[in-house]
């Protein structure tokens, strides 16, 4: 039996970061055992992150390429399929060596274990047949697809094994509507498949209001994906390669490919949770703090039980986790988290929705602002979209959401406004950068104090 410090137990984002965190404040005399399974890095840069805003950004260029937006311009392009996912699949290599491979090689107080850990008591993980016993662990496992039952559903790509595919398919069809789902119909449609989105539910993004997902829904229908909300499925058939979807209602006919987007579920099973004392519902239960219902085992990240599913809030997190088991007190509020769906137009957010509100009976203002009335995007000659800004009865802002290009770029303002109890009044005395995107974000907040209809560019 060897003996840890800090028992990791998942080698992506959150534990990654934990770590390498443990290490800076213990001047690397922390002894580090980092349990993992698959490639390094986890989801983040192998199947999520990294992988599909490559596939989006080279999908925008070639769409731009093929269809240019100005008058006057005239171009054509063409793809090498194949040739582009090597380069794709390249890529990720790189950026794996390079932020994981050669980082962690970094610390020698880190030792790596590759394979499926599993407690045997509260304080002991099995790996490979040895055991691993430490004072603290961090279970920082991530999260899979979850793959709906669904008769006939058989040889399907979820967002882990999409990037092994080798033909651009002609007609794909996507179970699921969430920001996965968005993000891979969308750059799919960029390249020329006919995409068509499939969901039970009626609506797209869950929890967004409704004049978000209603300006995302035109922009993307804009773009050519069809979308069929609302439906039951009742099976799906193949016969010479094609794929037929019949719902209660319809049947949706040659299908070259389908893909699984249908959300995403904890990766905590054969842990044996109950052989460490630690509760599990839909995800693993922990304090404001990360601990769990063992008090000497912390978890961060995708395996936690929480609404928000982040790379980056599971870096946070297992910042956070290492920090408290040192002995501090530090949470993570949720509402300081920026999101983001990078389709195009983006969709980034930050703080209360509506909907949160109006359920919480919490007295609120909102402005909302067409992208119309933003002179950048005319320019780029992408109007649809909105930016909207909802504050509190003391005019702090307590909600930043924006659909448009760029807006992950600068979503953050939203952040730092949340974050330092800023009020609309504290954003409109800001200068901005004209002409800008972002400055959306401030005319939404001028829209409290005037018609916003009646004013002139790069009014204060």
């Amino acid at each position: 039996m060897t003996e840890y410090d800090l028992a990791i137990i998942g080698w992506g984002a959150a534990g990654f970061a934990a770590a390498i965190k443990g290490s800076e404040l213990t001047s690397n005399q922390m002894k580090i055992a980092l349990i993992g399974y698959g490639p390094l890095g986890g989801t983040c840069v192998n199947v999520g992150c990294v992988p599909s805003k490559f596939l989006i950004e080279a999908s925008k260029n070639y769409r731009e390429a093929s269809h240019p937006s100005y008058a006057g311009i005239k171009a054509s392009a063409s793809i090498d399929f194949p040739e582009f996912m090597e380069s794709l699949n390249n890529f990720v290599s790189t950026e794996r060596e390079g932020k994981y491979t050669n980082v962690i090689s970094n610390f020698e107080n880190i030792d790596l274990y590759e394979g499926l850990a599993k407690f045997i008591d509260k304080n002991t993980v099995s790996v490979n047949g040895k055991e691993i016993k430490a004072f603290n662990f961090l279970i920082s496992t991530g999260s899979s697809t979850f793959i709906p039952e669904l008769r006939g559903l058989t040889n399907y790509y979820t967002s882990d094994n999409i990037w092994n595919i080798q033909k651009l398919p002609e007609k794909i069809a996507v179970l699921g509507s969430g920001e996965v789902a968005l993000e891979m119909a969308y750059a799919f449609s960029n390249f020329g498949s006919e995409v068509h989105i499939f969901n039970r539910s009626n609506r797209i993004l869950k929890g967004f209001d409704d004049d978000i997902n209603s300006e995302l829904i035109e922009a993307l229908r804009s773009n050519g994906i069809n979308f069929h909300l609302g439906v039951n499925f009742h099976e799906i058939k193949e016969e010479n390669r094609k794929k037929t979807i019949v719902t209660s209602t319809e049947t949706f006919t040659e299908f070259d490919a389908i893909l699984v987007a249908t959300g995403r579920i904890s990766n905590v099973e054969g842990l044996n949770l109950k052989a460490a004392g630690i509760s599990n519902d839909n995800g693993i239960i922990v304090d404001d703090t990360l601990k769990t219902t063992n008090p000497n085992i912390y978890a961060a990240g995708d395996c936690v039980r929480q609404p928000l599913k982040l790379e980056t809030l599971a870096g946070k997190e297992g910042v956070i986790a290492v920090e408290n088991m040192l002995g501090g007190g530090r949470t993570v509020n949720m509402n300081e988290i920026p999101w983001v769906v990078f389709t195009e137009p983006n969709v980034a957010s930050v703080g209360y929705t509506e909907y949160e509100l109006k359920k919480k009976n919490i007295e609120y203002a909102v402005r909302t602002v067409d992208l119309k009335n933003v002179v950048k995007a005319n320019i780029l000659k992408s109007v649809n979209g909105l930016a909207k800004i909802i504050a509190d009865r003391d005019k702090k802002i307590i909600g930043v959401h924006v659909v448009g290009p760029n807006a992950a770029e600068f979503i953050i303002e939203g952040v730092y406004l949340i974050k330092n109890k800023l009020t609309y009044n504290d954003l409109i005395d800001s200068v901005h950068v004209f002409p800008t995107v972002g400055e959306s974000i401030k005319i939404s907040g001028q829209a409290f104090i005037r018609d916003i209809s009646k004013m002139s560019c790069c009014m204060d």
